[in-house]
């Protein structure tokens, strides 16, 4: 558990998995554009799916997602540290539950998150990845302190930006 002032990072646990499918399904405008498994039909049977692979791949050492709550516990979105990036750098990926959106929120989880990366060993950088249009995650990273270092036009043309803060 990570302590975020007003909010607090708890790794995912199975038994929310209905919050979490109703949190999806009420965020759907504003997740499908950028998140492929953000589709009309998630359901329950995809939260399930998707907590079981976090969990695996905690254990794994690849992946380390956290259920983002309010202090008085309200389930809001998700946040995750991933190591696909390589060796010395963890990326930071994150959705907020609309209603929750424009408060500050997510800049507060992705400092903390930040906070505990860079702390692990061998780490030298984090990294956020957006899409260009996302103006709200790119918000976030400015806010947070990552700079641009990158964009690339994807397979499917989109343009991908990555923004990092270096660990020292």
């Amino acid at each position: 558990m990570i302590n975020a002032g007003t909010l607090v990072l708890k790794r995912w646990e199975p038994e929310w998995a209905d919050e979490l499918t109703a949190a999806v399904r009420e965020s759907l405008p504003e997740l499908k554009p950028f998140l492929p498994w953000a589709t009309d039909d998630y359901e329950l049977s995809g939260s399930r799916a998707y907590l079981a692979s976090a969990d695996q791949s905690w254990e794994k050492g690849t992946d380390f997602q956290y259920a983002i709550f309010t202090a008085v516990g309200d389930l809001i979105g998700s946040i995750g540290l991933h190591t696909r990036m390589g060796p010395d750098v963890m990326e930071i990926g994150y959705w907020l539950r609309s209603p929750f959106a424009g408060q500050g929120h997510m800049t507060t989880a992705v400092q903390a998150l930040t906070r505990v990366a860079v702390t692990l060993p061998g780490i030298t950088r984090v990294a956020i990845k957006h899409d260009a249009r996302n103006t709200g995650s790119a918000r976030v990273a400015e806010k947070a302190g990552f700079t641009e270092t990158s964009r690339r036009v994807t397979d499917s043309g989109d343009t991908e930006i990555t923004r990092e803060r270096p660990a020292a």
